[in-house]
């Protein structure tokens, strides 16, 4: 099996593509879900629990039971802080945003909710839990993100942030889904709530200017002042996410020459070309979903989009147009240990492990250690918070790293950071991301890469979420002894719920999505693309197999 690209892919998104708004809002609440039904029942993947209301995946019942499953979960923690709640742009964000508050005040949790009803990313609710809690041990803060990411526009989610700022582990998620789930087959009778004016009128919900408080501390992570020295000519687009309103503000606040492409929000996201598999998908790091601001580059000195919680980054060059994530994480990992003096000397790489192994290279050079873990950003949230990463990124466009001054910045995924820093390292080398890539093949070597992806059930994902060592009975890969076989994460010996096989000029590994009913192949050859292609072809043998055994 191999992806398939649909004809439809990169062509503006039309009427059959476009959500119908009005049903899906609908279906929130006046459909249920059946908990004996396995996608029914509330399930945390990666980040959060995600899905849609029309397959009722996502629907009111689940969010009421997650907030009372947190407003529990908080009570056993002996969290008692305020809680930060923040939304995106999807059509099921807002519904969702209202049922949580409406058990959130009826549990007497203070809530800080954004002011104005602005939206609010994912980096905004982590960096507001930090600066919040930076020095206290007790009345510590958490919060919730209404976000399904860059998923399609029929889709919603809804993700904790303990007190550490970032995405909970899974003992956090595994307790409140379990919770949460109990909740619903009780039928909801133990979920406290009050109607919403009178959660919005409550005590305990006052607003908070998450806006203002990002973008005030971003010149803490981003020397805006080579950028205006320099004089780079900025493209932001927002692709009609959180931070819409967010680019305009750090123009004006740091002075800088930044154009926002487009500021329109719109539930269906009827502005946006359609992804890979002709839907309409939020995705920075896809060329078909990028197709508006690749169309602009020479209009740009840099230019950069990100997804609709804007935790995720894409940037585009003149020199090479939407520059692959993996590569430009590469670049940031070089710069950013090359242009950081005060950052600790002993903090390390943070990466996934279907990440490039560019970035192994590039970390060894710098003479850093790498710490590779499974898929999923909770796994550098420690690390981050008390030094021991400087850097952390997981192979689809997402990454945080320290302020300037080597303390911690955020511990989810900011795609805001990440694309302001293409503008800087511009400013500062005189050359874009694009061209010092360069400067790393030539000195690295030359990869090249594919990610495969295929539907699959949830019988066969947990087939692949299983797959060990010892069924992999091949002892070569594309003509070459293998070198490792895992199953677990060099970092952290954590599974990395699939599995992936090295030699010395290229890898692959397989894995089941966390979040879509698919399954992913990622593979990377420093052989060229015929041997990549050999890595592919191996691998789907190996999945095949896989999915065919009893």
């Amino acid at each position: 099996m191999s992806t398939h690209i649909s004809p439809l892919a990169g062509q503006p998104a039309k009427g059959p593509q476009l959500v119908d708004v009005a049903k899906l809002v609908a279906a929130y609440y006046s459909l249920r879900p059946d908990p004996v039904v396995p996608v029914q029942r509330v399930s945390f993947g990666t980040s959060g629990h995600r899905g849609t209301s029309f397959d009722k995946s996502f629907n009111e019942a689940h969010v009421l039971a997650i907030t009372q499953a947190i407003c529990l979960y908080r009570r056993t923690q002996g969290i008692d802080g305020p809680l930060f709640i923040g939304i995106d742009t999807h059509a099921l964000s807002v519904p969702a945003f209202e049922s949580a508050l409406e058990v959130l005040a009826a549990n007497g949790v203070e809530t800080l909710i954004a002011k104005g009803g602005e939206y609010t990313p994912t980096p905004a609710v982590s960096h507001a839990i930090l600066v919040y809690n930076r020095g206290r041990k007790t009345g510590l803060a958490d919060g919730i993100v209404v976000t399904p990411s860059h998923n399609p526009p029929d889709n919603g989610g809804f993700k904790y942030n303990p007190p550490n700022g970032g995405p909970a582990d899974t003992d956090a998620t595994g307790w409140i889904q379990a919770k949460a789930n109990a909740l619903i087959e009780g039928g909801l009778k133990n979920v406290r709530r009050i109607a919403f004016d009178r959660a919005r009128r409550a005590a305990t919900t006052r607003e908070h200017d998450f806006l203002s408080a990002y973008v005030g501390d971003l010149g803490s992570v981003i020397d805006f002042d080579a950028i205006r020295a320099a004089g780079i000519r900025m493209g932001a687009d927002p692709l009609g996410g959180a931070g819409v309103h967010y680019w305009s503000r750090i123009a004006e606040r740091y002075n800088v020459d930044l154009t926002v492409v487009s500021e329109e929000v719109d539930p269906t996201f009827g502005f946006m070309t359609l992804d890979w598999d002709g839907r309409v998908r939020m995705d920075p790091s896809s060329p078909y979903a990028m197709r508006r601001l690749i169309g602009l580059k020479d209009r740009y000195d840099i230019a950069f989009a990100c997804d609709t919680d804007h935790d995720r980054h894409g940037i585009v060059t003149p020199s090479e147009g939407l520059v692959p994530s993996n590569h430009y994480l590469a670049v940031a990992v070089d710069y950013l240990f090359r242009n950081r003096g005060r950052w600790n000397l002993a903090a390390a790489v943070g990466k996934t492990v279907v990440s490039s192994a560019m970035i192994d290279r590039v970390t060894a050079r710098l003479g850093r250690k790498l710490y590779e873990v499974p898929v999923g950003f909770k796994w550098f949230v420690d690390g981050l918070l008390d030094g021991r990463l400087s850097f952390g990124c997981e192979e689809s466009a997402g990454a945080s790293f320290c302020r300037i001054d080597g303390a911690v910045w955020t511990t989810d995924k900011d795609g805001i950071v990440p694309a302001l820093l293409s503008a800087e390292m511009t400013a500062r080398s005189g050359r874009d991301p694009g061209e010092l890539y360069r400067d790393l093949i030539r000195d690295l070597g030359a990869p090249v890469a594919d990610r495969v992806e295929a539907p699959a059930t949830a019988e066969e994902k947990e087939k692949l979420t299983k797959l060990s060592p010892q069924q992999i009975q091949i002892t070569e890969l594309a003509g070459e002894p293998i070198d490792k076989v895992l199953d677990r994460a060099p970092g952290n010996d954590a599974p990395i719920g699939g599995i992936k096989v090295i030699a010395a000029s290229g890898w692959f590994a397989a894995r089941p999505s966390g979040t879509e009913n698919i399954y992913k192949i990622y593979a990377e050859s420093f052989r060229g693309v015929n041997h990549l292609r050999i890595l592919v072809r191996e691998a789907q043998d190996i999945v095949d197999r896989a999915l065919q055994e009893r």
